[in-house]
């Protein structure tokens, strides 16, 4: 059975120091695990995945429609990991903007959706749900020097506590439009990180995070044999193949402690 003592050597020994984990058991009744779950991590792009469930749940009260189109503004502008389709004086609509942000972790389309959203309305929607300590502060830049935000007011927030709980939700569907986000995080671009460690056939809907100084993945976790969990890892790590590799070798080390035995009912007892 994991143990949080287990959970600690697992992540030591994959070289994944001064992490900040959160694991949940998405069975009935399921346990928890966490290390260090409300350290003060910048979360980078994980901020991404509460900022649409706010951009659902603006939906959800008729203050925003799917369907409709925002514009690109050059403002908004900033480099990506992968060229961003979103260009000057294009549009798009919400859903596709929405999409973007989590599947490619497109940097300009989530400067549209502060725009949009409004990141003092959105903190307060997210606070709603049950996110408190969540907090859209600042647009995201993918280079130096970081995009001109007169609007911003520090770093957003977004501790692996709540990243973890936040998937747990979805994967439930206690959230808005958890259906839709969930296909976009499915649909994930970047999986060089917690995804090389799983098993063929394990399906893994996430979003990762990155700056120059922390290393992310998290998301919804489907074993080949059924097993769900929501597992985050965020990291004190630069960003680069060797942290990646860390990444995946803590993946092969815990997957055979998520799987539970033959005839098991109840995970928690």
């Amino acid at each position: 059975m994991l143990t949080v003592r287990t959970l600690a050597i697992l992540t030591e020994e994959a070289g994944l120091t001064g992490a900040a984990i959160g694991l949940s058991d998405l069975a009935l009744g399921g346990r928890r695990w966490s290390i260090e779950p409300e350290a003060a991590i910048y979360p980078a792009s994980m901020i991404k995945t509460p900022l649409a469930v706010a951009a659902a749940q603006a939906v959800a009260d008729g203050r925003a429609a799917w369907s409709e189109r925002l514009a690109v503004d050059s403002s908004n502008m900033t480099p990506n990991d992968a060229p961003s389709p979103l260009t000057p004086d294009a549009t798009a609509t919400l859903g596709k903007v929405v999409a973007l942000m989590l599947s490619r972790s497109d940097n300009v389309a989530t400067n549209m959706l502060f725009d949009r959203l409004d990141r003092r309305r959105a903190s307060a929607d997210i606070a709603a749900l049950g996110f408190g300590e969540t907090v859209f502060r600042r647009k995201l830049s993918g280079a130096l020097p970081l995009i001109d935000d007169p609007e911003a007011t520090g770093r957003n927030v977004h501790p692996a506590h709540e990243a973890c709980r936040l998937f747990e939700r979805l994967a439930r569907d206690e959230l808005p439009a958890a259906h839709r986000i969930r296909r976009a995080l499915a649909a994930q671009y970047w999986n060089t990180k917690l995804s090389t460690g799983l098993a063929p056939g394990d399906r893994f809907a996430h979003k990762t995070g990155d700056t120059d100084e922390v290393s992310h993945d998290g998301g919804i976790l489907t074993l080949t044999s059924g097993e769900r969990y929501a597992l985050v890892v965020y990291t004190q790590l630069e960003s680069n193949a060797e942290t990646d590799r860390r990444f995946g070798a803590f993946m092969r080390a815990l997957r055979p402690f998520l799987l539970r035995p033959p005839n098991a009912t109840n995970p928690a007892a």
